[in-house]
């Protein structure tokens, strides 16, 4: 097999044995089917770069192609996107005519363009349709929340990226849910399975998340809608163990199942993710907090050679926990509705006078400990100069040495998960000297 790209454009004499959707071809070296129109009919020698072809180049040739040859749909250019194309709501009827999508009650699928005409066909189906949030801002998934007796056209408008804003509800890191179906977008994909994306790993992290949740399991069948151009050969030596691996991939012409054998990621591989993806995707944070009182090793890609190993980090820890927090631990779990004011001797005081800048932490759960939270301000390198605990009004105030600091505790802890409970995390509306003790409600 050639270690670069070659195009599997359709298979020959296929339209005397894949005349109807649903029908499932097996993967082999093909060439170009002929007369196949606008869906198939590609001059192999256009996406094929010479041996050692990167996944960039492969993109590259894939998105080029698509463009100039007057195949590529709105939105343009394709370049760096999850490319549409001509026949993509064809290919997206092919759905159903498999048994995993008639048999699925919640489908995932990502919001580009090509996959519009999924999510449609999944509303009108019936079934539970979530969405990934655009980049992975503000949570994992919108579930698409059609109005009482919505029409097939208004099922069309939920379908589309402003439906999905207008018609979605938030699903949590608590909100356990269960996903039978995924439906991915795809530069290129391989007839063995393997996929390239369009080189952020959204799709890859939406997946090991979905994983870190228990939302999917090793056999939740995992689909891709391309154009025929778009499949083409992949060299193994280019996967990485976090990429995604597909089931079926369906085209305008072809419903082709991969039987691919390659382990999807089993769930969140912590040492490739780096503290700026943290502040990118906040669920993460959650995640990584819950996975690590679980005892799992969440090591991140940039942390310091000191802090490589995990049972050493979680030992540093735990003496520097016993030292600051027991005192605290025993009044929060004993008096948890007192307020009380105390100092974090792990962070520098402020020297002379000025001002402080509080942060406001709400919606925490009543049977959460000051310890515990004093815990996951170290974890995501947010430990304040002073913690002011009201546990009974479910908040706590942080104070921090400027206002600069403050902000980037903010960025830091927002969309932190404690105890079942997505804290509410932002500047306090009334900000305070640093002398004083009362401390000013939020409202």
């Amino acid at each position: 097999m050639q270690e670069g790209v070659r195009l599997r454009a359709g298979e020959r004499g296929a339209g005397r044995r894949a005349g109807r959707s649903g029908d499932v071809t097996g993967g082999r070296p093909l060439g170009v089917r002929e007369g196949a129109g606008r869906h198939g009919r590609v001059p192999q020698h256009e996406l094929c770069p010479s041996s050692g072809a990167s996944k960039g180049d492969i993109r590259e040739k894939v998105w080029d192609y698509l463009e100039a040859s007057g195949l590529a749909e709105f939105p343009r250019p394709v370049h760096h996107r999850i490319p549409n194309f001509k026949g993509a709501p064809h290919a997206a009827t092919r759905l159903l005519g498999l048994e995993e999508f008639k048999a699925a009650n919640t489908v995932k699928i990502n919001p580009d363009a090509p996959q519009k005409n999924a999510r449609f066909l999944t509303l009108e189906a019936r079934k539970t349709l979530l969405v990934p949030t655009p980049r992975l801002r503000s949570g994992l998934f919108n579930k698409i929340v059609p109005p009482p007796g919505a029409t097939k056209e208004t099922l069309r408008i939920c379908a589309t990226s402003q439906g999905i804003k207008e018609y979605s509800v938030p699903v949590g890191l608590d909100g356990k849910a269960r996903v039978d179906l995924v439906v991915v977008g795809s530069v290129a994909v391989s007839e063995k399975g393997w996929r390239i994306g369009k080189g952020e790993g959204y799709a890859d992290m939406e997946y090991a998340m979905m994983v870190s949740m228990g939302a999917v399991t090793e056999d939740t069948p995992v689909i891709t809608i391309v154009h025929d151009c778009q499949v083409v050969d992949i060299a193994e030596e280019l996967l990485g163990d976090h990429d995604l691996t597909i089931d079926y991939i369906l085209t305008p012409t072809r419903t082709i199942k991969t039987n691919c054998k390659r382990p999807k990621p089993h769930g969140i591989l912590w040492h490739k993710v780096s503290y700026e993806m943290l502040g990118k995707i906040p669920i993460l944070k959650s995640l990584r907090y819950k996975e690590k009182q679980a005892g799992k090793d969440v090591t991140l890609q940039d942390e310091q050679p000191d802090l490589a190993n995990a049972s050493k980090s979680a030992a540093l820890n735990g003496k520097a926990m016993d030292g600051n927090t027991r005192p605290q631990a025993s009044m929060g779990s004993a008096q948890a509705g007192q307020q009380y004011v105390e100092s974090d001797s792990l962070s520098p005081r402020l020297e002379g006078s000025g001002t402080v800048t509080t942060v406001y932490v709400g919606n925490i759960p009543p049977n959460l400990r000051v310890s515990e939270l004093k815990c996951a301000l170290r974890e995501f390198r947010a430990a304040p100069l002073r913690v002011s605990w009201q546990g009974a009004q479910h908040r706590a105030f942080l104070d921090y040495k400027d206002k600069a600091t403050a902000e980037s505790a903010v960025s830091s802890l927002k969309g932190l998960s404690l105890g079942g409970n997505t804290l509410r995390v932002e500047l306090a509306k009334n900000q305070r000297n640093k002398g004083q003790v009362e401390i000013n409600s939020q409202t």
